[in-house]
């Protein structure tokens, strides 16, 4: 079974634009102007997706707040951008993880006052006996 997310390009213009709450020209021009860019089907014709329409509203909200179409673009391309390093940040948890799993015990550490502390397997980390005292202010 195939996986839909706010990527998967499903609308053709008429829904997008009837999500949106806007006119299908308006979608065109968009495009145009690089604002909102859909995919292409092999005919030519404009896929839209859930991240798409998301956008197009975001794009009459900013506008009926006067915000201009350079301003818009603008914001639009910093959003993107945001969301591609928010990904590239999962991916990179997600292999560290793996390839920490994939290594088992090969590294311990100990967290204590001094800070953390690199540990061989079978280590302990080693005690401290200092008396700390601490006074509200």
């Amino acid at each position: 079974m195939e996986q839909f997310d706010e990527n998967t390009p499903m609308f053709v213009i008429s829904v997008a634009a009837e999500l949106a709450v806007m006119h299908p020209q308006t979608l065109r021009q968009y495009d145009r102007m690089g604002l909102v860019v859909p995919t292409r089907t092999g005919g030519g014709g404009r896929r839209y997706t859930m991240r798409n329409v998301a956008q197009l509203r975001e794009i009459a909200r900013l506008s009926t707040e006067g915000v201009s179409l350079e301003g818009i673009k603008r914001v639009l391309e910093l959003e993107n951008q945001n969301a591609e390093l928010k990904q590239r940040v999962r991916d990179l948890e997600a292999a560290l993880a793996n390839e920490l799993m994939q290594r088992p015990g090969n590294r311990v550490f100990a967290a204590g006052d001094q800070g953390v502390e690199s540990l061989q397997v079978g280590q302990r980390p080693s005690k401290r006996t200092g008396i700390v005292l601490w006074r509200a202010r």
